[in-house]
């Protein structure tokens, strides 16, 4: 099951792409080599590998996943991160720290850095037993949204328009919301999208995690959430992390 694309949203505030699907994660039981949505191990590339570099220092980028674009064709959105300490890059704009990628047939943003022919980098990570970062690949099954959740996630969304000034006022849901989705309306901490303008349309989202012995990945946005946008062609992609 995969969203479909809207076709009347106007900005990254609007659902682009219904229905609003769940994201949870399931080892993957050896290397995925078919072209679907998953964090972790090696890029399924539908075109030629271009693996992007951190422009001031010419190191590969951390690949983080592959998400599924919506549509009739199988396409992928790739995201790529700058990774210093344990924080990851990625919430200045176009400072090359953290690329998105679209094929086949997308536009390399103007901002990245692509390495030589060969280029490979390191991949998502978890802590091992003995306090060493284990290489992950978790597939991301797509599976639709408990209508309580999605009511949660619609009413903390209407909440955020009001802040910003663009709806009548909403109370914020007493109820936990989705952390990690595709598809509908996005849940900002801040209630905005920083240095995102009103020509990218969200794709999805996911939240840090890392410091649980069973969490699938280790992801530093100081305990927030990340954020993935398509182009209105769907060609290019934008990221952003905020955190409350």
């Amino acid at each position: 099951m995969i969203s479909k694309p809207t076709r009347n949203a106007a900005g990254p505030y609007d659902a682009a792409f219904l229905p609003r699907l769940r994201m949870s994660f399931r080892a993957a039981p050896g290397p995925v080599t078919e072209p679907v949505s998953k964090f972790g191990g090696q890029p399924v590339w539908l075109e030629g590998p271009a693996w992007p570099v951190h422009p001031p220092t010419g190191e590969p980028l951390v690949f983080i996943g592959q998400f599924r674009v919506p549509g009739n064709e199988v396409r992928l959105a790739y995201l790529f991160l700058h990774e210093e300490g344990m924080d990851m890059g990625g919430n200045t704009d176009e400072d090359g720290e953290a690329v998105v990628l679209v094929q086949p047939g997308g536009r390399i943003p103007s901002f990245a850095s692509i390495g030589p022919p060969g280029t490979v980098g390191r991949t998502l990570w978890r802590w091992g037993p003995d306090g060493t970062e284990v290489p992950v690949e978790w597939l991301t099954d797509l599976t639709p949204m408990p209508p309580a959740l999605d009511e949660a996630a619609n009413q903390a969304a209407a909440c955020s328009r009001h802040l910003r000034g663009e709806g009548p006022q909403v109370e914020s849901p007493q109820e936990d919301w989705p952390q990690d989705f595709l598809g509908g309306e996005p849940v900002y901490p801040n209630h905005q999208a920083f240095g995102i303008d009103a020509s990218w349309l969200f794709l999805c989202q996911f939240e840090d995690r890392g410091e649980a012995e069973d969490d699938p990945f280790f992801l530093n946005f100081g305990y927030g959430s990340g954020f993935l946008f398509l182009s209105s062609d769907h060609l290019e992609g934008r990221f952003m992390w905020d955190c409350s």
